[in-house]
């Protein structure tokens, strides 16, 4: 897989910025995040250096022939309806009961223009004790990046606006669908 994700970043004229991390467990964040296109040109990336990162789903999506497929591309599935253990808290548990894992996350939410981030990919990492890359894809240059290392303060707003103000030249694929607060 990870030839093939090479040939394809090659025949596209994609490449990677940065290397793979040294760290054993970090949240990852990935914006923009405005296309499907962005899971694709994500995990090659993710293949093409050999991280094993992982993505959220909803648990509804894992069934017989799919289920198989999903845990193979290291996509974890989420039960939205448990309010006895939210998505924050079943992360937490997995960073925990792990000795490497990487988790990637957008913290957009969606496909869709956000003015305001979702703030659980922070939560996690303070409440999982791991470090955030600041990571995503550059369709106007054609690269993928997996950093660099932030650390969260604790303090949300602070945080949240370093991070959102990192990305604000990103390059979507669609422009018109990115926000960092503006």
């Amino acid at each position: 897989m990870k030839i093939l994700a090479s040939i394809i970043y090659k025949i596209y004229g994609w490449k990677i910025v940065g290397e793979k991390p040294k760290i054993k467990k970090a949240v990852i964040v990935s914006a923009p995040h405005t296309s499907n296109w962005d899971f694709f040109w994500g995990e090659l990336a993710f293949l093409k250096i050999g991280l094993k990162a992982s993505i959220l789903m909803k648990k509804e999506y894992f069934f017989f022939p799919l289920s198989p497929i999903l845990r193979a591309f290291h996509i974890i599935p989420v039960d939205r309806g448990n309010k006895k253990s939210g998505i924050v808290e079943q992360m937490v548990d997995a960073f925990n009961s792990r000795d490497e894992m990487y988790l990637c996350i957008t913290p957009e939410g969606s496909r869709k223009k956000r003015k305001r981030w979702k703030r659980g990919f922070l939560i996690i990492a303070l409440k999982a004790n791991v470090p955030i890359y600041l990571g995503g894809l550059d369709y106007k240059n054609k690269y993928c990046n997996v950093g660099p290392l932030y650390y969260p303060t604790g303090d949300l707003d602070k945080d949240m606006e370093f991070i959102m103000n990192h990305y604000k030249n990103a390059s979507a694929k669609y422009p018109e669908k990115f926000s960092t607060g503006d």
